[in-house]
């Protein structure tokens, strides 16, 4: 019996809680996302960064409640982390997977394939934006 050894990269989507500084003054924590792993540039990306990014919106309905969201394309990200995508995404690139992560501990694994548009129709959206307000606005205590 064989097995498929994978190449792993993990995309870490972190948001980032205010902590006390040694006054105990509240300080403002900057929600991130980081890209480490088995990719060509680690990255740590800040609101501000996704901001100079191209953006894009997606528009979606719940329960009769639309909402329309802003962020970064997730391909778009991957990219700047030197991850192949497109024609360079062949042969042995095509195991790596990517490991997203919250904070919280939630996890979801993807192929590269289902990440990458040009093997599919469907794009996954890094929203930071939601109806024109920040998903993660610095919390005030």
């Amino acid at each position: 019996m064989g097995y498929c050894r994978t190449t792993g990269l993990v995309l870490l989507v972190s948001v980032l809680l205010p902590y006390a500084d040694v006054t105990g003054h509240p300080r403002q924590s900057i929600p991130s996302v980081s890209v480490t792993g088995s990719v060509a540039q680690q990255l740590m990306l800040t609101a501000a960064d996704l901001a100079k990014m191209p953006r894009a919106t997606v528009t979606t309905t719940n329960g009769g409640i639309e909402t329309k969201y802003e962020g970064v394309w997730l391909h778009e990200i991957l990219k700047k982390a030197g991850v192949p995508l497109g024609e360079e995404l062949r042969g042995k690139a095509l195991t790596t997977y990517v490991l997203a992560e919250a904070q919280d501990g939630y996890q979801v694994v993807f192929s590269i394939g289902e990440l990458d548009p040009a093997f599919g129709d469907n794009q996954i959206l890094l929203a930071d934006n939601a109806n024109g307000k920040p998903l993660f606005a610095p919390s005030h205590r």
